[in-house]
């Protein structure tokens, strides 16, 4: 039985689920959950997860709908190096640079901390490879580039480490990834 994925790839979380098990190569259906479309409202959905969230997983009868705990058993259960905190999030539409100010002056102390001092001394958030934490951090710090918006063009440790994580998870596959 194959390990069925319900993602709607315009979240962060789902596309973080999606380049993890395409890395890893572990098999997988996709079922593509369109989120702005109410698919997650939808009763066949509602069988998945009763929550109403993506992203959600099936393992034969294991079916995990919480959010929140489903990287956990399911990275022991793979047996996988990278475990996924898994939640949903997603962009509207296109953003007004007016618009992206506020919210943008809200995360620049953040970027400043990853460039300066946490990026500045090691080529990636954790370990000495890619982790789980970078997968996450990748994944929503790509999810204004969908708006134009380029969060890393100001900071140069942090745009080496983007170079870093698309060259270890391979150009293709990011980019397959966030073509939603």
């Amino acid at each position: 039985m194959v390990l069925e994925l319900f993602l709607d790839l315009y979240s962060p979380p789902c596309r973080a689920i999606y380049i993890f098990t395409r890395k890893n190569s572990i098999p997988f259906e996709m079922h593509p959950v369109e989120l702005a479309q109410g698919e997650h409202l939808k009763p066949e959905f509602l069988k998945v997860n009763p929550l109403e969230k993506v992203p959600a997983l099936r393992d034969g009868n294991f079916l995990v709908a919480e959010s929140e705990s489903s990287s956990e058993g399911w990275e022991l259960d793979q047996g996988a190096a990278l475990g996924l905190k898994l939640g949903a999030s997603e962009w509207k539409g296109p953003v007004d640079a007016v618009q992206l100010q506020q919210p943008l002056g809200k995360l620049t102390p953040a970027l400043q901390h990853l460039d300066q001092e946490v990026l500045a001394a090691r080529p990636f958030l954790a370990t000495e490879q890619v982790s789980r934490a970078d997968l996450m951090a990748f994944t929503e710090l790509m999810q204004p580039t969908a708006v134009g918006c380029d969060l890393f063009q100001d900071w140069p440790w942090l745009a080496v480490w983007r170079a870093c994580v698309e060259a270890t998870l391979g150009l293709e596959l990011v980019q397959e990834a966030h073509r939603c």
